[in-house]
């Protein structure tokens, strides 16, 4: 049986994680470039767990220059099992409050700025994200998040944005009335979709920190207030990463829903037609399959 290992992407606010034994930052080169920052790496309760700050400590990189890929390379490459994605997000729903987390279940992907996938010319890979988040992996966001006194939403449409700036009034109502979308963000995608390609459970967390601009009764966007609620967030969703340890366990069973077997039949490209280079580059997130 697998070990488990947890990574944890921070999103804005969360540059750490609080309370890990043997804590250390790791540098983890990849073929696909250099991650966001150095991961933090420990254990909580006994299982091993991996941090690394989406935007970078001191948030140098934007929601279009995070360097998904290698993000996501990175993780697989250190042993991670199961990723939990925690970020900024407004929301389209007054039920869903600023300080409020929303456990994600469906995207929509409106970015148009990034790499989108590991595969392409010389190893071609389809996989699905009909469902591209993992329920077993969800269940534990939101009992981790109950138990740490957060109100939280289960199951809600994320809307990717490319960014950076915020939505037009027009836009907030569209992707809210027309489209059905429950919060939005900016860093959600392409995020999922490689996690599914690296065969990795992946779950998302959004902390809601404004009402988008939407609605009438708060506006357009307010950074100061964005940033206030931020600071709040940041503790809670430290404290959702705390409890997850003893929800998931040190022994990693298959993942019932198949995310970590995702690539089964996914490559379409002949072995001998595969582009020896590409299959290198490929080698920690689908070494699996792609193993002669």
């Amino acid at each position: 049986m697998a070990q488990t290992m947890i990574g944890v992407i921070g999103g804005s606010g969360i540059y750490d994680i609080d309370g890990l034994q043997g804590a250390e930052w790791v540098t983890v080169e990849t073929p696909w470039g250099a991650p966001s920052d150095a991961i933090l790496t420990g254990s909580l309760g006994g299982v091993s767990m991996a941090f690394l700050p989406r935007h970078g400590r001191g948030h140098i990189h934007s929601p279009s220059s995070v360097p998904y890929r290698a993000n996501i390379d990175a993780l697989k490459r250190l042993g991670v099992t199961d990723v939990v994605a925690v970020s900024a997000c407004g929301s389209f729903r007054d039920e869903m409050a600023p300080g409020d987390f929303v456990i994600v279940d469906q995207f929509i992907d409106r970015t148009f700025a990034r790499d989108k996938s590991f595969f392409g010319p010389g190893c071609v890979g389809h996989v699905s994200v009909a469902h591209p988040t993992c329920d077993r992996l969800a269940d534990a966001c939101e009992t981790a998040a109950r138990a740490a006194g957060i109100t939280t939403h289960r199951g809600g449409t994320y809307l990717a944005m490319e960014g950076p700036q915020f939505s037009t009034l027009a836009e907030s109502r569209m992707y809210r009335e027309s489209w059905g979308s429950d919060v939005i963000g900016m860093t959600n995608m392409p995020e999922a979709k490689l996690a599914r390609e690296a065969e990795l459970c992946y779950a998302s967390v959004a902390m809601i920190t404004d009402y988008d601009s939407w609605h009438p009764d708060h506006g357009e966007v307010d950074i100061a207030e964005i940033i206030a609620t931020l600071m709040g967030n940041a503790d809670k969703g430290r404290a959702l990463a705390a409890g997850l340890p003893d929800l998931l366990g040190g022994n990693r069973a298959t993942c019932p829903h198949g995310c970590d077997r995702a690539l089964e039949h996914a490559i379409l490209t002949a072995p001998d037609k595969r582009d020896p280079a590409m299959i290198e580059k490929l080698s920690a997130v689908a070494g699996r399959v792609l193993k002669p």
